[in-house]
């Protein structure tokens, strides 16, 4: 059974697109996005509701507590078994995100470096993460290794101290070995390639939408519940702008001030994440579709899909 991957950066319409195609194809879909784990984060994350899924199963949604940290050794974790769940069944497993440390745990095994694993060096780090946290851990990897630590999240406890491993075993940095990426499937991976100035109005017009739909109302009520703000959910874009203008005290300023310069920044913010995710996906085997109406491009997926 081949994967299909819709990919792309925020607001690129991957939603509608991937229920459209899961409909066609049979298929059911696995989320691949940082913060559709988290329960209770649904305006920021443009979280989908049961009408816009269309019926569709959908996977790795409210999967995990907000007080919780999550890494992709979690995802890998929770998200393989129903890839391969998926596929036993004979349905056509359809990936949807742009979070690349996801998209790349659940769609290859990794080498992980070519030095041998040392229970005794692993646990003096753990010991580290245990005593001292995975600040502290994290902070020796960017020492010794700051191209590992740009590609690596401080929660991935497991990943980070396999790269800290591997420079104290070999005295040669994770980042300049050559990690093999063995596919799990075959895969098709395809993406809607906007204009940069169209993606960018998409993004401000959805920004737009999740103001008026209650976004700074959501975190005050994460916030309200006990969910620390600086938990790792509240660091997503979206919510870590919320939290700051809920924090300033500026009485010189009207909240109506505040909430008009906190969008712009989240505007921005997500303009600069969605060149990252470009980025990424440009080094990727993806194929990018110019943008057209929703029928069509699901019968361009389809075509693509089914004839290879």
């Amino acid at each position: 059974m081949k994967a299909l991957v819709i990919s792309g950066p925020t607001a690129s319409g991957k939603t509608a697109l991937s229920v459209a195609c899961a409909k066609r194809l049979k298929g059911e879909i696995v989320s691949a996005d940082a913060l559709l784990v988290y329960k209770g984060l649904n305006i920021g994350t443009a979280k989908p509701s049961k009408g816009e899924m269309g019926g569709i199963p959908h996977y790795m949604i409210d999967v995990v507590a907000p007080t919780e940290s999550f890494s992709a050794s979690d995802y890998e974790r929770l998200a393989l078994p129903i890839l391969k769940d998926i596929v036993a069944r004979g349905k056509v497993p359809i990936i949807v995100g742009g979070t690349s440390f996801y998209l790349d745990a659940l769609l290859y095994k990794r080498t992980l470096g070519g030095a041998p694993a040392d229970e005794s060096v692993r646990k003096k780090y753990e010991a580290i993460f245990e005593r001292e946290g995975k600040e502290a851990l994290f902070s020796l990897l960017q020492e010794i290794d700051p191209a590992s630590a740009e590609v690596l999240h401080p929660n991935d406890k497991k990943r980070v101290i396999r790269a800290l491993e591997i420079y104290e075993l070999t005295g040669t940095r994770k980042s300049e070995q050559h990690d093999e990426r063995i596919p799990r499937l075959p895969v098709l991976a395809v993406g809607v390639d906007y204009p940069r100035e169209e993606l960018y109005a998409r993004i401000d017009a959805r920004v737009d939408e999740m103001m008026k739909a209650g976004l700074v109302e959501e975190v005050e009520g994460l916030l309200k519940s006990g969910i620390p703000e600086n938990a790792q959910c509240m660091q997503g874009i979206g919510y870590k702008e919320v939290v700051e203008i809920l924090k300033n005290s500026d009485l010189h300023s009207t909240m109506s001030d505040k909430i008009n310069t906190m969008s712009d920044i989240i505007k921005k913010n997500t303009r600069n994440y969605a060149k990252r995710q470009l980025t990424y996906l440009r080094k990727r085997n993806v194929v990018w579709l110019a943008p057209k109406p929703v029928e069509a491009l699901v019968q361009e997926v389809c075509s693509l899909y089914e004839g290879n």
